[in-house]
Formats: structure tokens, sequence, C-alpha cells
């Protein structure tokens, strides 16, 4: 059985992962057969807010392990736990707590930088030779952590934030919510989802691409990079 690794950041699209994107993800997982395995930061998320309104709630302190455990029903571990002899791959769903927490994309565009252990682990699955799926504003991760690369990434167009995702070494390419972006080179796939989605149906198009793509790879892509 294939074991994936599902990288949280908080409950909802203002300040954490976003509940869609991450649901319909695990959903086609689980379909497919594969073992999830669901990790979160055991630190304070950068921003809250109110979900209700997007208002922004700086006196609500909030854990983005906490918080995430609230999605993944009580089944989830440490960011620190995740290993990459232990999993196949790797999926980041997106929300804004993607670019706040997980990075610092939102505040600095390409100058920006992934969490240190978050980082890490992402060269070390690019190393092994290991496919990362990432949906949303997720895919804006991997540009800062994987760019000298030069990863082949969709945010959907390819003006406003992908300008910046391209800065930080990313190559940057248009694509429509119901359709996924594979690099065969890196092993990495990506779909826009909320970014251009109107709804939860074009949304879950695009994730189910995302997710044929990403047990594709892992069936014919061999271990290891040279």
């Amino acid at each position: 059985m294939l074991n994936i690794g599902i990288i949280l950041c908080g409950n909802g699209r203002f300040d954490g992962s976003e509940i869609h994107e991450a649901t319909i993800a695990m959903l086609h997982l689980v379909r497919a057969g594969v073992e999830l395995h669901c990790f979160a930061p055991d630190a304070p998320q950068w921003a809250t807010c109110d979900h209700f309104d997007g208002r922004s709630t700086p006196e609500a302190a909030r854990n983005m392990l906490a918080e995430s455990g609230r999605l993944a029903r009580g089944e989830i571990q440490p960011l620190s736990a995740a290993k990459v002899s232990e999993l196949d791959a790797l999926v980041i769903p997106g929300g804004s707590g993607a670019a706040k927490n997980l990075c610092d994309f939102s505040a600095q565009g390409g100058n920006g930088e992934v969490l240190p252990e978050l980082g890490a682990l992402l060269r070390d699955f690019h190393a092994a030779g290991k496919p990362i799926a990432a949906i949303c504003i997720a895919p804006a991760i991997l540009a800062l952590a994987l760019g000298g690369h030069g990863p082949t990434i969709t945010l959907g167009d390819c003006d406003g934030v992908a300008l910046e995702a391209a800065a930080a070494g990313a190559n940057m390419v248009e694509c429509a919510v119901d359709q996924a972006i594979v690099d065969e080179e890196n092993l990495i796939i990506t779909t826009p989802a909320y970014i251009l989605g109107p709804g939860i149906g074009e949304v879950d198009a695009g994730i189910a691409e995302l997710v044929r793509e990403l047990l594709r790879l892992l069936a014919t892509s061999p271990l290891g990079r040279a």
C-alpha cells in the first residue's frame, strides 16, 4: 500500500488549509487505496481570521497542529515526524495558510522563505525522486523551496502571484481549474483549484486529475536521482 503524506497548516481557507481542497484530495487518494498520513507544524499560526467574514482576529491565537487536527479528525502528527523513508509522496493543499504559515510567500513573494523543517522535507523528497503534489497557492511553496531546479508549476494564470513564483525560479504555465500540470523531470504535480475555481465541482475535477497523475508517477517513475 502506498503511504502519502498530507501537509496541513490549520483549518480554513483564510488562515489555514483550505478544507474543500484537503478533503477532496484525501477522498480521491483513499478511494485509490492509499494510506494517508497527515502532518502539520506544531507552531502558532502566522495569523488568524474569522471565517464568516474574513476579518482578522489577532487576539485568537491558534496552533497549526491543533487546528489541523480538526480537519484530520485527530489522525495527525507533528511535521517533524514526517520522514522521506516512510512516505511515497507528499500532497500540500492550498488555502491562505499555505502562503502564510508554511512559508512567507504572502508577504515576501519570490524573496520568501519556506518553514525550515518543511523546506528540508521537500528537498529530501525531491532528492529521493519521490513525487510532490501541490494545490491552489501551495505550488508557491515549491517555487521557494525548489526554485533552483526550475520546477514547472501552475498558479492558474501567468500574472499576479505567478510572476512572484517565477522570480523564485519556477517555470510558470497556465492551467484550467479542471486540469493539472505535471513536471515529469522534477516529479511535481500542481492544479489551480480555488485560485480559479468558482465552486467545489470544478475544484474537484482538477484535484481528481492531480491525484490520477500522482498515482501514475508513483507507478512509473523509478526512485532516486542521478
